[in-house]
């Protein structure tokens, strides 16, 4: 059986990067596939508000907390077709349980020179939110690995299992998001390369930091190297003793806009459809929010001093704070550039 714990002393502070959030009404710790299902199912057989809670990476909690009750995925698990050791040309179907920290998977596939996910190297929260956000980072994307996803569908109360191709993948995107209340996430399947190599390096701050050019590979352990350094140096490596790394990393997404709708001077990346992605980070710089920006005397919340688009607690910070500086930021890009940026965090009883 799944383990109920007494929500007073499990506030969801303690349980998301940003340490903040109030208490959940019910909370349950799920350790297996099984205990996953039940707990699920019994939220919604009692009409009970569900949020499920991985690694907490990726979510804004309430001052007042969650009124239902909130499953922490605490699932275990990285198995592979192949043995330790063992070549195959066709790389290895990893198969990872959804409460595994992603890191470490990351770290268990560059150790045996499994590449596709080496750029993903830092990024908390857990492996079964990688899919529903459709996390990326320094040129990769989990869906360009990823072989299936097996869920439990709330719904059909049943197990389904989509292929890759079935998961409606975009920028930060996937039926998964798409559909927040009805597919919970219990495993996921990557397919990676038997290689030492990465990929072409796409990203031209990491191919800088290698020493190669844009387009050439590199050593898998070295991109990891690599991109550990940079995220670090943007305080988006969790240190508990440094309050830049108090967010939800990247606050804002990376705004897809028409050719024409780009300001002048902002990086633009032309996408296949005929758009634009351009920098949300260069928007809210340029708009005149600066690192470490506050819109409070006492500074609880403000800009990270490393980076202007991840969101912090300095450590008082109630969430009501960091709203107030999102929608600082969010009305500043709108008012001086007339970009809508859109919140990359879930946000749990509260809005902007």
């Amino acid at each position: 059986m799944p383990e109920v714990q007494d929500p007073a002393a499990t506030r969801l502070a303690e349980h998301t990067t940003l340490r903040l959030g109030g208490p959940a009404r019910r909370f349950v710790r799920a350790t297996t596939d099984d205990e996953l299902v039940a707990a699920v199912t019994a939220a919604d057989d009692a009409g009970e508000p569900l949020l499920l809670l991985g690694g907490g990476s990726n979510l804004v909690v309430a001052d007042e907390g969650f009124a239902g009750t909130v499953v922490q995925v605490a699932t275990r698990g990285i198995t592979a077709d192949v043995d330790d050791g063992e070549v195959s040309c066709g790389g290895a179907l990893v198969t990872v349980a959804a409460g595994e920290p992603w890191d470490d998977v990351v770290a268990h596939a560059v150790a045996r020179d499994w590449a596709g996910i080496e750029a993903l190297s830092g990024i908390p929260g857990s492996t079964g939110a990688t899919p529903v956000q459709n996390v990326g980072a320094y040129g990769q994307e989990v869906a360009q690995t990823i072989a299936q996803v097996r869920t439990w569908d709330r719904h059909d109360r049943a197990l389904r299992t989509f292929a890759g191709a079935d998961c409606g993948f975009a920028y930060r995107w996937s039926r998964f998001k798409a559909e927040p209340d009805r597919y919970v996430v219990v495993s996921v399947t990557f397919q990676l390369r038997a290689a030492s190599l990465g990929g072409p390096v796409a990203y031209a701050e990491l191919a800088r930091t290698l020493g190669v050019e844009q387009g050439q590979r590199a050593p898998i352990a070295q991109v990891r190297e690599a991109v550990l350094g940079l995220r670090a140096g943007k305080g988006m490596v969790l240190d508990a003793a440094d309050h830049d790394t108090w967010s939800a990393g990247s606050f804002f997404t990376n705004p897809v806009l028409a050719a024409e709708q780009v300001p002048d001077g902002a990086p633009a990346y032309p996408q296949p459809d005929g758009t634009v992605k351009t920098s949300a980070a260069w928007l809210i710089d340029h708009a005149g929010f600066a690192k470490g920006y506050a819109v409070t005397s006492d500074a609880a919340a403000s800009l990270s001093t490393k980076h202007t688009l991840a969101l912090t607690n300095r450590g008082g910070a109630r969430t009501a704070d960091l709203l107030a500086l999102a929608r600082a930021v969010r009305d500043g890009v709108r008012e001086r550039y007339g970009v809508e940026l859109v919140n990359e965090p879930v946000l749990v009883g509260c809005s902007l």
